[in-house]
């Protein structure tokens, strides 16, 4: 089902033992948001989720084709997928999009902002647009969908007399929020904000909603990248390697496990963040 995003302006307890991220009795676990959802790590991710039960919404904006096919992967395996289209530099579409996915699916309990724009300046390049788009997309967007998220999740269970988070924001920032470097500045510089967003977040969202963060290294190799460039990006970190879709996908799915995790970043870099030749010295951004 591909659901069109609009625009516009502007406490159950129990003392069982439940997985932490189930729904209320009888029910699996709660539905998922992926924004960025239709190709690559995005896609990846929503195949995890649906592979434990979730059902999906997959965000996009320009992947229409690869959405719906995503979508009907998710649905082989077993869970409900919908396709939701919205511009994420628009406020109204991004407003619009976790009631749309909740009007489908139900309560949301799970949030993948995972939608990013990632395009070169540096401090003697960047213009007033480029920080709109990194800043609009990268941290403006995940924080209106968390607000969103937040005002319909359910409230934490009581397990064995403490509260036990049932809904989870995960967040995708960058290995290089641990090791900085003046390249792609204004995408930097909004991937900083997105970490602080995740630790304040987990703060004031406490104890109904854990939230924590995804530092990819290198990955999958980008547009702008040769198979050479990316290889040499690769053996370049700590390890020697870089990481795959199913290393991210390992790191979303410790997060979904572990109850009493928040606030924390786990970068999956090979080690990239610890090397003491950053990419840009290496000629490698």
């Amino acid at each position: 089902m591909n659901v069109v995003v609009p625009v516009t302006k502007d406490d159950a307890e129990t003392e069982t033992r439940a997985d932490p991220d189930a729904a209320p009795a009888g029910r699996g676990p709660l539905p998922a948001l992926v924004t960025g959802g239709a190709r690559r790590l995005g896609r990846a991710m929503v195949l995890e989720l649906a592979r434990r039960g979730h059902d999906v919404a997959i965000h996009y904006a320009g992947s229409a084709v690869e959405a719906e096919e995503t979508a009907a992967e998710a649905r082989a395996l077993g869970v409900r997928a919908i396709t939701l289209h919205a511009d994420l530099l628009d406020e109204g579409q991004t407003t619009a999009l976790i009631p749309a996915a909740a009007a489908e699916l139900g309560p949301l309990g799970v949030l993948v902002n995972n939608a990013s724009i990632f395009e070169y300046d540096n401090f003697r390049t960047a213009t007033r647009e480029s920080w709109d788009r990194h800043i609009g997309s990268n941290l403006r967007a995940p924080f209106v969908l968390t607000q969103g998220f937040a005002a319909q999740a359910p409230a934490a269970q009581i397990v064995n007399g403490e509260p036990m988070a049932r809904a989870l924001i995960v967040n995708m920032i960058d290995q290089r929020v641990r090791k900085l470097t003046p390249e792609f500045a204004t995408y930097t510089i909004a991937k900083m904000g997105l970490w602080a967003l995740t630790q304040t977040a987990a703060q004031g969202l406490a104890p109904d909603i854990r939230v924590n963060a995804i530092g990819p290294g290198p990955t999958l190799q980008g547009g702008r990248q040769s198979a050479e460039h990316f290889a040499r990006q690769r053996a370049a970190t700590v390890l020697g390697r870089g990481a795959d879709p199913a290393d991210i996908c390992a790191a979303l799915g410790y997060f979904l496990d572990a109850p009493a995790v928040t606030g924390q970043l786990l970068c999956i870099d090979g080690g990239q963040h610890l090397g003491w030749q950053t990419p840009d010295i290496l000629g490698l951004e």
